[in-house]
């Protein structure tokens, strides 16, 4: 149930400064699924986190909105984007995957990596999807992702919900929400939605999806 897990942005919050020193580079999956997407306008990254995927997005639009539910990542993907000097072009909007602060047709290419699988009940992953649909352009495109019980470290064959450690320098363990999703489960959830799926696959222990709007 919602109540028995604590609230995502306040466990990201709570682990920022450790998750930006280890979780800098991005992933391969992302970096493939850019590639070549020139042209965009503006470009959305739900579930920047401290933005390590957001500076791909910026070699490829003229704007980039990242949307993150922790104002301590948002700082931290601020900060890499004037680093990186891209910082006029990106904006930071602390907001709820779930029901995202966007107008229609906002993006014309968004990312949505990592991030599903912290929300839940069921019902809420698919409105999620829903409303990233509906932020999608007519011609936008997304990519999606969630963990999946086809990475090593589980042993199931069914998605199930569980809480997963993460465990800072001093010791603290702070336990983060996740429903690890089977790929049959995960192609059903698109399917409710109003994400219309181009491709599935899974790579790395996720599953993933390219989407696009309604």
């Amino acid at each position: 149930m919602p109540g028995d897990h604590p609230p995502v942005a306040a466990v990201y919050d709570r682990i920022a400064a450790h998750f930006d020193e280890t979780r800098a580079t991005p992933w391969p999956e992302v970096e493939s699924f850019v590639a070549d997407r020139d042209g965009v306008a503006v470009a959305v990254d739900v579930g920047c986190g401290n933005g390590r995927h957001a500076g791909l997005l910026a070699d490829r639009a003229d704007r980039v909105v990242g949307v993150d539910a922790s104002a301590a990542l948002l700082a931290r993907a601020r900060v890499a984007a004037a680093e990186d000097e891209y910082s006029r072009r990106f904006a930071a909007v602390l907001g709820d995957a779930g029901r995202l602060p966007l107008a229609d047709g906002t993006a014309g290419l968004a990312l949505y990596v990592a991030t599903l699988h912290h929300l839940q009940p069921r019902l809420r992953r698919r409105a999620s999807l829903s409303d990233l649909a509906r932020v999608l352009g007519p011609d936008g495109v997304a990519l999606v992702s969630a963990w999946s019980v086809t990475h090593d470290r589980f042993d199931a064959d069914s998605g199930f919900d569980t809480t997963v450690d993460w465990t800072l320098p001093d010791g603290e363990r702070v336990p983060r929400y996740y429903h690890v999703y089977d790929p049959a489960e995960f192609r059903a959830d698109l399917r409710a939605s109003r994400c219309r799926p181009v491709e599935t696959f899974v790579s790395s222990g996720n599953c993933y999806a390219t989407v696009r709007g309604v």
